[in-house]
Parts: C-alpha cells; sequence; structure tokens
C-alpha cells in the first residue's frame, strides 16, 4: 500500500487524534524529523488494537514513539504509521511493593511516585527522559541500575493485535536490550518489584546525581541522550573526548562541550547532520583506538528525495 493509499485508509478512522505529514520534529527530543505519513494519538487500548489490526491486514509499516526521547527520524520522514502513546496511556498503580505502569508514563515520573512512597528500587530511573514502554523496550539504565534489574513482567501488543504476557525471561534482557528490539510489540504496562526504602535518602541520593548532570551534561540543549552504547572496557563519552572531537560540528549538530556522548542540536540541525557525526566519531574512534562504537539511539525513517 502506497502513502496515499495508507492516508485515505486511516484519515476517516475513529482511533483517537489522526494527523496526516506530521512533522516528527514536534515529537522528538532532538527537535528533528521528517513527517509521519500517519501519525496517530490513540485514547484507548481497542484503538491500539484496531491500529495493529488495520496495519498487519495491509502489510503497513508501523512504529511506536513515546516522548522521542532516544530516536532519530531521517529528513525524508517515516512511511507508514506512527503511534504515539500520550497522557491517554499514563496510569500508575500500587499494589504491595509492586508499581504498575502503563507503557505511556514518564519513568523519570514513575520513579519519583516510587521515591515518595517510600519505595527502592527505581532510583537510576530519574536519569532517564523516556517511557516506561521505551525503558523496557531497550532495558534502560543509569547509575548502575537497569530496567531488567526490577522489571516482573510486562503486557504487550503484537503486530498481530494481540495483547499477551511477557515474563522477565522472555524479554531476554541483555545490554541496551531486549527481544522487544527485534520482534516489536507495543507496550501496554509495566510492573516492576520495589523494596522499602527510605525516602529521604533515596531524594538526596537522586539531587546529587542531578546535580551532577547538570554540571556535566547539554541538558538545556535538544539531544537524544547518549547516543553510543559503551564499549566493553571502556566509556565512549571518554573515548571521543581523548580523540578532540568535543565541540565538533556538522551543520546545526555539535558534539557537546560538555560531554563527549552528546550530540546537541543548536538550530536547525537536520538528521543528516547528526549521522555524519557520528559516522565521524564511529571513524575517528575505530581508527584511533580500535573500538567499533554503536549507537545506542535508534535511526529510522528515509532521506529525503
Amino acid at each position: 500500500m502506497n502513502k496515499e493509499q495508507t492516508k485515505a485508509l486511516f484519515a476517516n478512522k475513529n482511533l483517537g487524534t489522526v494527523l496526516l505529514d506530521e512533522p516528527l520534529s514536534k515529537h522528538t527530543s532532538w527537535k528533528i524529523g521528517g513527517p509521519a505519513d500517519v501519525f496517530v494519538l490513540p485514547t484507548t487500548i481497542e484503538h491500539l488494537v484496531q491500529i495493529m489490526e488495520l496495519t498487519h491486514e495491509h502489510q503497513i509499516p508501523w512504529y511506536v514513539i513515546g516522548k522521542g526521547s532516544n530516536l532519530l527520524v531521517k529528513d525524508g520522514g517515516l512511511r507508514g504509521v506512527v503511534i504515539k502513546l500520550g497522557d491517554q496511556f499514563a496510569d500508575l498503580q500500587f499494589e504491595d511493593q509492586k508499581l504498575i505502569a502503563q507503557g505511556g508514563h514518564s519513568f523519570v515520573s514513575a520513579a519519583k511516585h516510587a521515591i515518595r512512597r517510600g519505595f527502592s528500587g527505581l532510583e537510576f530511573a530519574t536519569g532517564i527522559p523516556g517511557t516506561v514502554g521505551g525503558a523496557v523496550m531497550m532495558n534502560a539504565g543509569a547509575h548502575g541500575g537497569e530496567v531488567k534489574d526490577v522489571l516482573i513482567e510486562c503486557r504487550v501488543l503484537t503486530e498481530e493485535g494481540k495483547i499477551v504476557h511477557l515474563s522477565h525471561d522472555d524479554l531476554n534482557f541483555d545490554y541496551r536490550y531486549s527481544r522487544l528490539k527485534d520482534r516489536p510489540a507495543i507496550v501496554i504496562d509495566a510492573a516492576f518489584k520495589l523494596h522499602p526504602g527510605d525516602t529521604q535518602e533515596m531524594s538526596e541520593r537522586v539531587k546529587n546525581w542531578r546535580e551532577r548532570r547538570q554540571s556535566t551534561q547539554p541538558l538545556t540543549m535538544p539531544s537524544c541522550g547518549s547516543v553510543f552504547r559503551n564499549p566493553e572496557g571502556s566509556h565512549a563519552g571518554k573515548l571521543i573526548e581523548e580523540a578532540g572531537l568535543k565541540g565538533k560540528r556538522i551543520g546545526g549538530a555539535q558534539i557537546s562541550e560538555l560531554h563527549g556522548n552528546f550530540i546537541v542540536n543548536t538550530g536547525g540541525a537536520t538528521a543528516t547532520d547528526v549521522i555524519q557525526l557520528i559516522e565521524l566519531v564511529q571513524s575517528t574512534i575505530l581508527e584511533k583506538y580500535g573500538y567499533e562504537l554503536h549507537p545506542e539511539v535508534r535511526i529510522v525513517g528515509e532521506e529525503t528525495p
């Protein structure tokens, strides 16, 4: 099914908010990205199921996004359907020492709720600016903690429109990886195992982490966070800094002067600018130090025709 047929199929469907040719620069933390043929903000699980049934039946490519914090959309945009989980998928509840959060809930917010309730285990998430669904998909981590350390199970919606339960072991977690990266599905909700903690002590630890990030990371500029996975035995940011690449600029994209593993949008950056910087870093680090750096950020879409 071509672009115009896809638009026609979804244009008059009651699936929440349906937008055509929506610029994805409005929905990514990098403020970069071409248009989505169809952009849907569903409001119910029933909408989600219908969307997946339609894309499966007509073999239409689909993508799901939350806050777009680990995503680079190329300048030609995305063909098919982009599904954004917004506030309608942001419920959160506690059951004893278990937290259950919907896929569209802010991971930072989920962690803060747990801390206020006196539950420990998610403090590491206060430094991860994405959604619960995105965090599960990529086994997000920071400050020595990862999703795999606390996830019990999750419910996902498959490409065929079926809701299934996945246990911790089903997800095959590894460093910045879960099976959902290879077998895409939409995380409807996830359950995390917590344990009692001291709210004041946790809050103080989180405050110290936040102050360190503010002094070492370009948090006031559009970015995706860390661009590269850390290679075994080293740190990407340290290698990039030692190679003298901090501050290097291509077009509107720049390797941050504060942190080597951040690429920032200084204004008007294109995806092509960012990709060229990524390739420059990869070739330089391989030549100088023999490390192959692999992007942590997900790069999707098409080049500008």
